[in-house]
């Protein structure tokens, strides 16, 4: 078979993709409405594009390639009003979120496409558990040999970008103790986890050949990894975050990946460890029970550090970067969540203070990301 090529793209250009709630409006619940959505969201033109996920009550929107963080938040927005304006004529309600607060995944169904139908048949109930909801962030870079190197340097920060966008507190009708309990999900997928530890494309395309051999994987799709070269766009992709609350949030995060992207690849301050991945899982796990209170084993230091310093050390660091990309004020904004303004898990526990019932706290998240000031 022929080897994976690498498309070269735009170095530091992103973009970014958002799983999303399908409710109702009596309880707020999940409901199976994206087939309706989507017939009436393809009748209008709108930018990016708006497709199924694989189950009924969810969407998936997506960015087309950006440069900056103005342009993200103008493509966002205009998306999230083109999502909004279907759902209300269908009288339904859109939420971000990491996971729906009281949903019961054995009342989901799989959305009709072969490629969802392949992966309930072959992941059993796993397919529909897998309701729940993350942001993607890709970034281009120039080469497949960049690409590996970025995806190990990322692996660093992959505690930064679960603990700022952690947003599913709640999980089939309790209070899970973790800031993110979706990526608990993910983790149940035999593909799940990390790129090996190899240096450069060739050596990643020999394994792949191996794997693809074996009869494991068809393509770059069957790996659930938190962080995976993407040849067929020219970028990696960060897989890790929950869908935030608010599109503003979403492209802060991108903004984010993109500054820390720049440091990694034109400053070069550091080479790929093993010993990333040696901590990986323990910093993984800290980060999505604790978020921002989380502390980080530093692999380069052989230390422990809070991560909520770590991060924000990182934005100092990674600052003349983000003014180059001039995304300055999405690194402001990430500073004071991480300063201590909270991530969206505390929000919508405070939510749940407030409200008292998770059919408010949902309501709550629908009002939020549709703008309707419930």
């Amino acid at each position: 078979m022929e080897p994976l090529v690498f498309k070269e793209s735009a170095a530091l250009s992103f973009g970014i993709e958002l799983e999303l709630q399908i409710l109702n409006p009596r309880d707020y619940d999940l409901t199976r409405g994206a087939a309706d959505l989507l017939r009436l969201v393809e009748k209008k033109p709108h930018p990016g594009d708006i497709k199924p996920e694989i189950t009924e009550s969810m969407i998936e929107v997506s960015t087309s390639v950006l440069t900056r963080h103005a342009e993200a938040l103008k493509e966002l927005r205009g998306i999230r009003d083109a999502v909004i304006a279907a759902a209300q004529r269908l009288n339904l309600r859109i939420a971000g979120g990491g996971a729906h607060p009281f949903q019961k995944w054995s009342e989901q169904r799989i959305f009709p496409k072969p490629r969802f139908n392949h992966l309930s048949e072959l992941y059993g109930y796993l397919a529909k558990q897998f309701t729940v909801f993350g942001q993607h962030v890709h970034i281009g870079v120039r080469s497949g040999d960049e690409a590996v190197y970025l995806t190990h340097m990322m692996s660093r920060y992959i505690p930064h970008f679960i603990a700022l966008s952690a947003s599913s507190p709640f999980y089939q009708g309790v209070d899970t103790a973790f800031d993110s309990s979706r990526l608990n999900t993910v983790n149940a997928f035999p593909l799940s986890g990390t790129m090996p530890f190899v240096e450069s494309w060739e050596a990643f395309n020999e394994y792949f050949e191996r794997m693809r051999g074996f009869g494991i994987v068809e393509s770059m799709k069957d790996f659930y990894w938190d962080i995976r070269p993407k040849p067929e766009y020219g970028t990696i992709e960060i897989r890790v975050c929950d869908t935030p609350l608010t599109v503003e949030k979403a492209a802060d995060l991108a903004a984010y990946a993109q500054s820390l992207a720049a440091w990694l690849l034109k400053d070069r301050p550091r080479q790929p460890s093993r010993d990333v991945y040696r901590v990986y899982s323990y910093n993984r796990f800290l980060a999505c029970r604790f978020g921002l209170d989380a502390t980080l084993v530093d692999a380069y230091t052989q230390s422990q550090v809070s991560l909520r310093d770590d991060i924000l050390d990182t934005l100092q660091t990674i600052m003349p970067h983000a003014i180059a990309l001039e995304c300055q004020s999405a690194l402001h904004s990430i500073r004071e969540s991480a300063a201590g303004g909270g991530n969206d898990s505390a929000w919508l526990r405070d939510a749940l203070q407030r409200s008292g019932t998770l059919n408010d706290v949902a309501r709550l998240q629908a009002a939020l990301w549709m703008g309707t000031g419930e």
